[in-house]
């Protein structure tokens, strides 16, 4: 599966309760510009072409309402996107973008290793599970909606075919199974200086 055809899967795809990013738009305040979805399928293109090279890739487990849900990225906020300035577009309506610990974490632990580059990073569900009528809240993914995510999962890993393959947290862990090469505590939670440390090891 190509790039642009993985974006076009994506679109097209339904995760259970949770938001599509690639195809779903709301146009309230806090939440989508017109044409936003359009924007985060174009935002994933730029990346996974830009990092074509990558052979790290780390696996999360669902987007965040402050991270992949307007970036369109697993673990990367608008304020990443402003950061890296064009073909990177945000798209939601909150003055300045959002911004994430998450994505802070883990942004700013490659960028301190040299491997922002290196590393490809995507979602267990790449799409956002929210509490109903809560579009900006977030919420574990089911079990359907996590093998909802299995086939793109299995996708990426096609495409990028990593020689290190990551498993940020226990629901990316279960979705990898054997197939990770690591497993490292998730940022969130109290889990940023477990998280930064592992993953500082493990890019040497």
């Amino acid at each position: 599966m190509t790039v642009d055809e993985l974006v076009a899967a994506l679109a097209g795809a339904t995760f259970g309760a949770c938001t599509n990013p690639y195809r779903d738009a709301d146009e309230h305040p806090d939440l989508d510009v017109p044409g936003a979805a359009a924007i985060r399928r174009a935002n994933l293109a730029a990346y996974l072409r830009a990092r074509a090279g990558a052979r790290i890739l780390l696996i999360g487990e669902a987007m965040g309402y402050r991270g992949g849900r307007f970036s369109g990225m697993a673990f990367t906020s608008e304020r990443q996107l402003q950061a890296w300035g064009r073909p990177y577009v945000p798209s939601s309506q909150r003055p300045g973008g959002w911004a994430e610990p998450s994505a802070t974490i883990i942004h700013g632990t490659l960028t301190t290793s040299g491997a922002e580059d290196a590393v490809v990073l995507w979602n267990s569900v790449p799409a956002h599970p929210h509490r109903a009528d809560a579009p900006l809240s977030n919420r574990a993914p089911t079990a359907v909606e996590r093998a909802a995510g299995l086939p793109f999962l299995d996708a990426v890993l096609d495409l990028v075919r990593p020689t290190l393959l990551v498993a940020v947290g226990r629901v990316a862990e279960r979705s990898l199974g054997d197939r990770a090469d690591a497993c490292i505590r998730h940022p969130s939670q109290g889990g940023a200086s477990a998280c930064r440390a592992a993953l500082l090891e493990l890019l040497g």
